[in-house]
């Protein structure tokens, strides 16, 4: 019998030589298989032939039997996924698996793909490019194989329009493209904007799909049949046999980057994926992360511009508002509401962004003090005043909204600051008869809600329009001419050295809401720190000089993308267990000698306590990625010889994008 080495689905470093009996001769690599593990039974996958194995003949298991008529994954489909299994230093079979549908990770039989009913294709007309569009498009046609190319264009300048025109003529060549987008909420849009335009089958990929629905679209896209596929991180992974160009919108977004699990960046791997099959990358944003801009500056990136808005748009006007001793009704300064008013009187639509969802972030008691603390974790619970809850937006603990304070019995209970509920509340009030849409995660709870909402925006139903960043991000809505920021102060002054950058990212995202259409656009931004340096850079000069700005100051901390950095977590009920695992952590460390590795910590996570569990990491990093690489290598086998699940939970999170 064949000897063939089987990737189980489980947490486990190694690979597993089975024997391949002759009733199953015909299981070959990328196919899934039924195998004996231990005292019972698991999912794998064959990765590999052997001829021979370290382990005795007789001690081999044999396969049980073959899940799949022909292979799932083909040679470089496991190509991708094992090199990022070995960079993120993830165990093989828990990649292969993350990578496929959920339904495919049991062991049941794989569903066929039956293709979508056939719609008539009407194609709307296509605007005119104007010169920087032309140039970039041009350049992408160019390219012979592989090339990364950074599309660095001010929001509303038509990225869209350029992603479509390169796609239609991927698919005339008879490719397969990937478009990639950040969160569930901006496919719909694009998945519009593309049906009207492009003659093609299509799927869309995102958790917000059934199993059934994904697994189909998943093999639709496998088998070749559909040939746009737009998805989420998770569908970097979707084999394409025909795969021409990969497209990633919005690439500075953090949510590309996988933070638990299989811990994987779907942005570098879509450059390492373009890479094996030779063909263009295109890594799409008004504001591009500091890494894109240090890869463009070395010359790996091609950097491409879009400065102006398509259509003749202006770009909007900045005001800023300091809210320092004045008096806010619900947040709301006194010209923001004036400005608010002129507006709506005038038939536009307004736009006011906070990102902070439910109707207080705290409730407490006017008698004792108390307030309403998350019993699992180091935070508050936020008061959901329409659920009738007490909420902990990091655990999702849910506690019914007290009567009576809980310490004195106290009726006089109050809610501190304000979330998107209770500006609604201030604005239905303000704006009696208005028409009003809040945008965020509650109140798109049912599926269709966020798609309702936001085509009822875009046709003007709605004057005023608040909500969190899911409302912020990529939509276009002409009639928006006031977009109201009302408090990003806390990026200003982050425990994240990220904060400045992903604050700066946010506001101009935002802004860019502003008169995308025929009339100009004004942003008014309340901050209590008006005199901030970087803030004062990024509204006079814009994104470019405040990029260039950190990027000297990132040079000079030699913080990434200036080092590289790996991040050891770990995890326990009882706090000194955590921090011991990791203290001994750092001597195996210094014992392997670190060279050029340097060493921070361990020290407790910004959110020490997390539902019920205390949190504590050890950082790793070094100016050159090769000798962290070899360090994590030599490291990896004592950590795993220290862990004991029972009482400590540990991870690795090579490029680590948040530390909280």
């Amino acid at each position: 019998m064949a000897i063939v080495q089987v990737a189980v689905a489980a947490p486990l470093a190694e690979v597993f030589d089975y024997l391949l009996p002759s009733q199953e001769a015909d299981c070959a690599l990328g196919q899934r298989v039924l195998v004996p593990f231990g005292r019972s039974r698991r999912v794998g996958m064959i990765v590999a032939r052997k001829e021979r194995s370290s382990i005795a003949p007789e001690r081999l298991k044999a396969i049980e039997c073959c899940l799949d008529r022909e292979p799932l994954l083909g040679a470089e489909d496991l190509a991708l996924i094992r090199w990022a299994a070995d960079y993120y230093r993830c165990p093989p079979g828990e990649a292969i698996f993350s990578a496929l549908p959920a339904r495919l990770r049991r062991p049941v039989p794989s569903a066929p793909a039956p293709s979508d009913d056939a719609v008539p294709f009407e194609p709307a007309p296509s605007p005119t490019l104007n010169a920087e569009q032309q140039a970039a498009i041009a350049a992408v046609h160019e390219a012979q194989g592989f090339q990364c190319f950074l599309l660095d264009g001010v929001t509303g300048s038509g990225k869209t329009e350029v992603y479509i025109r390169l796609i239609s003529a991927a698919l005339e060549r008879g490719r397969q493209v990937l478009v990639l987008v950040p969160e569930i909420g901006l496919t719909p849009q694009l998945a519009e904007r593309f049906a009207q335009r492009l003659d093609t089958e299509r799927v869309v990929l995102h958790s917000g799909l059934t199993e059934r629905e994904r697994e189909r679209g998943w093999q639709r896209a496998a088998r070749g049949q559909a040939r746009l596929i737009l998805g989420t991180r998770s569908a970097i992974f979707t084999p394409l046999p025909d795969l021409g160009l990969v497209i990633v919108d919005e690439e500075h977004d953090v949510s590309l980057k996988q933070q638990d699990g299989f811990r994987y960046s779907a942005r570098d791997l879509a450059v390492r994926r373009a890479q094996i099959r030779d063909c263009p990358v295109l890594l799409g944003s008004a504001t591009p992360s500091l890494e894109t801009l240090r890869n463009a500056e070395r010359g790996r990136y091609r950097h491409l511009h879009l400065r102006r808005r398509a259509g003749g748009a202006e770009p909007p006007r900045f005001l800023v508002v300091d809210v320092r001793s004045q008096h806010l009704i619900t947040g709301l300064s006194h010209a923001l509401l004036t400005r608010m008013t002129t507006v709506i009187e005038a038939g536009n639509q307004v736009l006011l962004f906070l990102n902070r969802r439910g109707f207080a972030p705290v409730l407490t008691c006017h008698d004792c003090g108390w307030i309403s603390v998350c019993l699992h974790c180091d935070a508050r619970m936020t008061l959901h005043r329409d659920r009738g809850l007490l909420i902990c937006h990091h655990c999702g603990d849910q506690r019914t909204l007290p009567v009576h304070c809980p310490e004195c019995e106290s009726p006089d209970l109050r809610p501190l600051g304000q979330g998107t509920e209770r500006v609604e509340d201030s604005l239905r009030q303000r704006f009696p008869g208005i028409p009003l849409a809040r945008i965020d995660r509650d109140s798109t709870r049912r599926k269709g809600d966020l798609e309702r909402l936001l085509a009822a925006a875009r046709e003007g139903a709605y004057p005023l329009l608040l909500g969190t960043q899911m409302l912020a991000k990529g939509h276009h809505l002409p009639g928006v001419t006031l977009v109201g920021i009302l408090d990003l102060d806390h990026g200003l002054y982050g425990s994240d050295f990220r904060a400045t950058e992903r604050m700066a990212q946010l506001l101009i995202q935002v802004a860019g809401r502003a008169g995308r259409a025929e009339q100009p656009g004004t942003v008014m931004l309340q901050t209590r720190h008006p005199d901030h340096p970087l803030l004062i850079r990024l509204l006079r000069q814009g994104y470019g000089a405040f990029a260039d700005a950190a990027l000297a100051e990132r040079a000079e901390a030699a913080l990434p993308p200036f080092s590289f950095q790996a991040l050891v977590r770990a995890d326990s009920r009882v706090a000194q267990r955590a921090l011991d695992f990791l203290r001994e952590a750092r001597a195996r460390v210094l014992a392997l000698d670190a060279g050029p590795v340097q060493v921070w910590g361990p020290a407790p996570a910004s959110m020490e306590r997390r539902a019920g569990r205390f949190r504590a990491q050890l950082l790793l990093q070094c100016a050159q990625r090769a000798p962290l690489h070899a360090l994590i290598d030599r490291l990896l086998p004592s950590l795993r010889a220290l862990s004991n699940t029972r009482t400590v939970r540990w991870s690795l999170d090579i490029d680590p994008q948040e530390s909280l």
